[in-house]
């Protein structure tokens, strides 16, 4: 059976949230029959992409700081022109490779605009291509902000000299884009909600504990890690606390908090069954990234979310209102955050009501394979005979001759 080709880039920087719900998507369309090849381009994190795609890592790059300002090799050191020609020739190279029915470009161009470098020439590839592959930009609900005079309407006209779909990670039920872009009215591709892209429904916890602290991908939650460890030193009561530090808390860091650690506080750098301790936690405290979010969604439990705030972003913060305004989550802002005043939270979040039960739709990753399953079915009769034709290994080369 001919299986269609899908090409996916997705760029992680600070943390791992990009990538996580990349390759949750990733897999919810190799299980729906697609054949899924996924591009990375951040510091490689043991379990990702995931079983059953192809991967291509280019050479890593991660964010100079917090506020995002400027690319930077693992050892620290700014990329420069060399670097990213490398990065563009390897990320072509591996489109043509693929030769996809369907590209999927992970945030772009509402996000990692750092990326233009190898971004451009790649939809530049796209265009140039016969039979063209569909085009869809995969984001979240909640967009950032506070964005520089003119990059909204350039992230418009991109969309609309290249584009094909836009695929919004969310429910309308809690969030539409145009509450953080303001512009999206004007988009002239089409426009689809996916749901939430969360994980499927977790067994029974193997271990409980009152409190279960996470850091998502661990680069930018140090305040919350040295909070949580002085709480938990200084509590008054029995709790059992479990820390998740997040893997990219530096080795010599963590070695140094473990070996800190108080009695009744569990310290790890990864939990692969994460969201299954949710489901026994009595509190979960977390930053307010997507995936953590819904991860605490799925699991029902009550939340105590500390939303990102460094360098102007918005996004997390938007996003634990509009929970708390529903009575899923409680808040702690950044500023606040104190042992403290986390552990003040902690006791008023603990005898605070239970959560509120919610409706929002958590199946975005499958729902994800079927609309492009079915988009790229009506989009080929669009363009014609030809177009969107999928192919086997038996097309191979006449379709590399055509094309290349």
């Amino acid at each position: 059976m001919k299986r269609m080709r899908a090409f996916f880039y997705v760029q992680h920087l600070l943390g791992i949230g990009h990538l996580a719900r990349a390759s949750r998507i990733a897999a919810a369309l190799v299980d729906d029959g697609f054949d899924v090849t996924v591009v990375t381009g951040g510091a490689p994190i043991a379990g990702f992409p995931g079983l059953g795609v192809k991967s291509v890592a280019l050479p890593p790059v991660t964010s100079g700081d917090e506020g995002f300002s400027g690319l930077v090799d693992l050892q620290g050191k700014p990329i420069d022109d060399d670097f990213k020609k490398l990065r563009s020739e390897m990320l072509l190279q591996a489109f043509r490779d693929c030769r996809p029915d369907i590209v999927i470009v992970e945030a772009f161009p509402f996000g990692r605009r750092q990326m233009r470098f190898e971004l451009l020439p790649l939809i530049e590839a796209i265009d140039a291509t016969s039979p063209r592959p569909l085009l869809a930009t995969s984001v979240r609900d909640i967009l950032q902000e506070r964005v520089k005079p003119g990059r909204n309407e350039e992230t418009v006209d991109l969309i609309n000299r290249h584009f094909d779909l836009v695929m919004i990670h969310g429910d309308p039920a809690f969030a539409t884009i145009d509450k953080t872009f303001p512009l999206a009215g004007a988009i002239k591709a089409e426009v689809t909600y996916t749901g939430l892209v969360a994980a499927p429904p977790s067994p029974a916890a193997s271990e409980r504990f009152d409190v279960l602290v996470s850091v998502g991908g661990g680069a930018a939650g140090k305040s919350l890690v040295s909070s949580t460890i002085a709480a938990a030193r200084h509590a008054s009561n029995a709790w059992k606390w479990c820390l998740i530090t997040g893997p990219n808390l530096p080795k010599d860091e963590f070695d140094a908090i473990a070996r800190d650690a108080t009695p009744g506080l569990s310290i790890f750098r990864f939990r692969e069954d994460f969201a299954s301790l949710l489901t026994g936690a009595r509190l979960s405290v977390s930053q307010a990234g997507y995936n953590t979010v819904c991860d605490v969604l799925r699991a029902g439990c009550r939340c105590l979310l500390v939303p990102f705030a460094a360098g102007g972003e918005t996004e997390q913060t938007v996003r634990t209102l509009m929970l708390e305004e529903l009575g899923l989550a409680t808040m702690l802002m950044e500023k606040d955050l104190t042992p403290e005043g986390l552990a003040q939270a902690i006791e008023q979040a603990l005898v605070g009501p239970t959560p509120s039960a919610h409706r929002l739709d958590l199946e975005g990753a499958r729902r994800s394979a079927q609309i492009l399953r079915e988009r790229y079915r009506t989009w080929s009769l669009k363009v014609g005979p030809g177009f969107g034709k999928v192919h086997d290994q038996a097309d191979d080369r006449s379709y590399a001759r055509r094309v290349w």
